[in-house]
C-alpha cells in the first residue's frame, strides 16, 4: 500500500549536555523532601531529592528558592498572556 504526500520526519535534534567542571556528586549537596534533611551527595532517590546546591547553606533554603522561582514563572505566564 502506498502512501500518497506522507512527509519523512527529521528525527527529533539530540539533546547535548554540557558539564563544566568535575563531576562529582560527593561535593554537591541535596535537600531531602521526604525528610526536610540536607545531604551531602546523593543519599536519597531520585524523586525525593532537590538540587544539587554548591553548599548546604543554599541547600537549606530549597524550598525558599523553589517558591522563589515558581512565583517568578507564575508572573511571566501572567505577563504572556
Amino acid at each position: 500500500m502506498e502512501l500518497k504526500n506522507q512527509r519523512r520526519m527529521k528525527p527529533p535534534p539530540q539533546r547535548l549536555v554540557r558539564h563544566t567542571g568535575v563531576m562529582s556528586d560527593d561535593n554537591e549537596w541535596f535537600y531531602c523532601v521526604a525528610d526536610g534533611t540536607v545531604r551531602r551527595g546523593k543519599e536519597s532517590r531520585g524523586l525525593e531529592r532537590m538540587g544539587p546546591y554548591p553548599d548546604e547553606a543554599t541547600a537549606r533554603r530549597a524550598l525558599e528558592i523553589a517558591r522563589e522561582r515558581n512565583k517568578a514563572a507564575d508572573e511571566q505566564d501572567k505577563e504572556w498572556r
